[in-house]
């Protein structure tokens, strides 16, 4: 249920409408937008008759929300969430790019590859510490020596970090490196780990599970939401389909259709997309077109030998090249880069 309050309503009736629905036994999320503040009732509110609470002192309406996911969804939060985080706004009109190696392999790695992408636009700086791989044998990465190559580099540069976190016990150490929790595919629907984040005082960057349909992922979503974490970025990484040329199908409609749903920034990862080089140059473009707020792509000053996915990973000189194609969109559709 979401009650809208009336412009310039005295905070003691708020506090008042907030205390008898708490009396009643549900959770109240507040959310303060340019023009209105909004409550969102979470809980069975089948019982409740609204006519109660329309004429309480200060409410403008009162509603049920007919989408499962509550928080997440743009009748809760009409205008578009915008994070802050330092000095970088995600979900505003700066499309926002992120960019790095799939791996953390060595502290010279990441250095040169954070000083390559960084002198091109890129704001925050990707790569994986702990990596889940398919196979038990392959390159499981760095853990905490990874980490810190990540923020040493990050803070040369001016970048922020994002990389993900794989299970709820990592979850504060990587906090203590990281601007932003990654949540992989794999992890979208591990419940009792993204019950967790949502405790978590870092934003959460959630990949869409490479079966799950865009209801599910943004339920996954409401699951951090509703533990107190208004801070999740949603990303758009490729589904898994019939289709056996491209290592995932990137849904570029999912944008546009949960840009409509939700109020949340939403990002496209074409290299996981698509799995081939080739490939992600022309998805990102078209995901920015679609109205992503950012992309994440990999690049990797040697991918021929990268520790993992050096298929689709970037040569710096290809990532410099997608960033002056992507400023003219930008420009074309009203944004900057």
């Amino acid at each position: 249920m979401v009650i809208t309050i009336e412009p310039e309503t005295p905070e003691q009736q708020i506090e008042a409408v907030i205390k008898k629905l708490n009396e009643m036994g549900f959770d109240v999320h507040r959310s303060t937008g340019v023009n209105r503040t909004v409550l969102g009732v979470i809980g069975n509110t089948a019982a409740i008759d609204i006519r109660d609470l329309k004429i309480m002192p200060g409410v403008a309406d009162a509603y049920r929300i007919t989408e499962p996911y509550k928080l997440a969804s743009r009748s809760y939060h009409h205008e578009n969430t915008v994070l802050q985080i330092k000095d970088i706004e995600i979900g505003g009109e700066e499309i926002i790019i992120i960019a790095g190696p799939c791996s953390v392999e060595s502290r010279e790695q990441t250095m040169e590859i954070a000083e390559q992408v960084s002198a091109k636009g890129a704001r925050a700086l990707r790569g994986g510490a702990f990596k889940p791989r398919t196979s038990p044998y392959a390159f499981q990465g760095l853990g905490e020596e990874g980490l810190k190559y990540l923020r040493e580099a990050a803070d040369k540069f001016g970048m922020l970090v994002i990389t993900e976190v794989m299970d709820k016990d990592q979850i504060e150490l990587v906090s203590e490196y990281a601007d932003i929790l990654q949540v992989g595919a794999r992890n979208m629907q591990n419940f009792t780990f993204i019950r967790e984040l949502g405790k978590a005082k870092r934003p959460v960057f959630l990949k869409r599970g490479m079966s799950a349909t865009i209801q599910e992922w943004l339920m996954a979503a409401e699951y951090v939401l509703s533990g107190g974490n208004h801070n999740v970025i949603l990303c758009e990484r490729g589904i898994r389909t019939f289709e056996t040329y491209t290592r995932n199908t990137l849904d570029i409609s999912a944008i546009p259709v949960v840009k409509k749903l939700s109020h949340l920034p939403v990002f496209a990862d074409p290299s996981h997309g698509t799995g081939i080089r080739d490939k992600v140059i022309p998805m990102a473009r078209a995901s920015i077109a679609a109205g992503a707020d950012g992309i994440m792509v990999e690049v990797h000053n040697d991918p021929d030998h990268a520790q993992s996915d050096g298929a689709q990973s970037l040569y710096p000189e290809q990532f410099a090249e997608l960033m002056v194609q992507l400023k003219t969109i930008a420009g074309v559709i009203g944004r900057k880069l």
